[in-house]
């Protein structure tokens, strides 16, 4: 768990990677328990521009600053596409939700020395953190 602690402690800017429209999604709700525990959080959805009140950009790469952890709600079968652009955005880490792995398409990220999180839940991690330091 000190890993987990570790990255939230140090984090400041998160991409919601899969963004929901839809406010009752996992994806959306994890993302607005995000910007109430005070991180600055954006989407990313080719779809949609903004998230009630998180503005959401098509692609990681066209996020005009830098992000912390790429927080992603994609199944494990999407993983690959989006490797080569979190490797080009260097966040301090890539965050798979709880329920999505993929060990192969994460080694390239791994490689580029990116901390990377898989099958876990950052909200719950985030709140085990919180409750930890009280």
């Amino acid at each position: 768990m000190k890993q987990y602690c570790d990255i939230l402690k140090n984090t400041k800017k998160i991409a919601v990677y899969g963004i929901s429209h839809d406010p009752t999604r996992t994806s959306r709700e994890i993302a607005e328990y995000l910007v109430r525990n005070g991180f600055e959080v954006v989407g990313v959805n080719p779809a949609i521009s903004d998230a009630n009140g998180i503005k959401v950009y098509p692609n990681l790469r066209d996020i005009p600053f830098e992000v912390d952890v790429v927080n992603v709600f994609r199944r494990s079968e999407f993983i690959p596409e989006l490797i080569d652009d979190v490797i080009a955005i260097k966040p301090k880490a890539l965050w798979l939700q709880q329920g999505i792995r993929n060990d192969e398409a994460v080694e390239p990220v791994i490689e580029a020395g990116i901390e990377t999180v898989q099958d876990t839940c950052i909200a719950v991690m985030h709140s085990l953190c919180k409750a930890n330091h009280k």
